[in-house]
């Protein structure tokens, strides 16, 4: 059982930045895939990134791509969204999401991928 709780979230002017965290429970942590994901309202939820166990290979979807970095520290149970050159259409409730399970191409971005799930933290970017 893992349980996930985000933070860091705001409201931020377009351009700026945020860096948001998800602080994991339980002792297996390292062994998580760990992703990032938004949900806008109206919308459906839409994946941003994500990390492996290995913290070897970084995934983003293409709308983030060179705006946002994942990052992870195992040894503090903490997984992080550094996001800059935040757009309005950033403007969403920020997932953190965890799975025990290897982290694929064809895996990474669908949420039901995912077995844990923090509350969420809302970013909203004006304009």
């Amino acid at each position: 059982q893992v349980q996930l709780v985000e933070s860091g979230g705001g409201l931020v002017q377009a351009g700026g930045s945020l860096r948001l965290s998800c602080a994991a429970s339980g002792r297996t942590f390292s062994s998580y895939g760990m992703g990032w994901f938004r949900q806008a309202p109206g919308k459906e939820r839409e994946f941003v990134a994500a990390i492996r166990n290995s913290a070897g290979s970084l995934y983003y979807a293409d709308s983030v791509k060179g705006r946002v970095t994942i990052s992870r520290d195992n040894a503090k149970n903490t997984v992080s969204l550094q996001m800059n050159n935040l757009k309005p259409e950033d403007t969403a409730v920020y997932y953190c999401a965890a799975t025990p399970l290897w982290i694929s191409s064809s895996t990474r971005q669908v949420p039901s991928s995912y077995n844990y799930w923090g509350q969420g933290t809302q970013v909203t970017v004006s304009s």
